[in-house]
């Protein structure tokens, strides 16, 4: 069974090997990362860790049974409550139902680890994939958002009904 862990440095190999080994797989319905995040990855990785020991957001990793990285899972902008959703899912992962294993685990963390009361996630007009996960795991459609120049679709969910329940986050399934 996969699990979710808070981003360590010692994740930091897999983490790049995910990311370069799903490039491309990713671009076909996020934009790219650009050049850049590879040629400066340890950079960003610490950047990552300073903003999430700052507790502005929350990284995390979706861990398989030999160590390797199958997704990322992560809160950002946390404030006042909520914060914004954004995962990634290996391709040889896809379609298995680790996204919405994925999703609904972190809105258990998320109300009952940091607190939160909302989650807020967007996606590209064209990845149905990712926006049949939120519909799912109870996102509703609340607006329009461009995702560096491309149209998409923006989601909000409230998570009371995780709250002080242990568990809660396999609600559902």
């Amino acid at each position: 069974m996969p699990e979710i862990q808070l981003l360590r440095p010692d994740h930091a190999a897999a983490l790049l090997a995910f990311e370069r080994e799903n490039r491309g797989y990713f671009a076909v319905s996020v934009p790219d990362r650009g050049d850049d995040f590879f040629a400066r990855f340890d950079e960003r990785m610490r950047a990552l860790l300073a903003e999430q020991e700052a507790g502005v957001c929350y990284f995390h990793v979706v861990v398989g049974a030999g160590g390797e990285v199958l997704g990322r899972i992560n809160l950002m902008d946390a404030a006042e409550g909520s914060a914004e959703l954004g995962y990634r899912i290996a391709e040889r992962a896809a379609g298995a139902g680790l996204a919405t294993w994925a999703v609904r685990e972190l809105c258990g963390i998320a109300a009952n680890s940091y607190g939160l009361t909302e989650l807020w996630a967007g996606t590209t007009l064209d990845n149905a994939a990712s926006q049949a996960v939120l519909a799912r795991t109870g996102f509703r459609l609340v607006g329009e958002r461009q995702f560096s120049g491309r149209p998409g679709l923006l989601f909000a969910r409230g998570l009371a009904e995780f709250t002080g329940r242990p568990g809660a986050a396999d609600a559902g399934q």
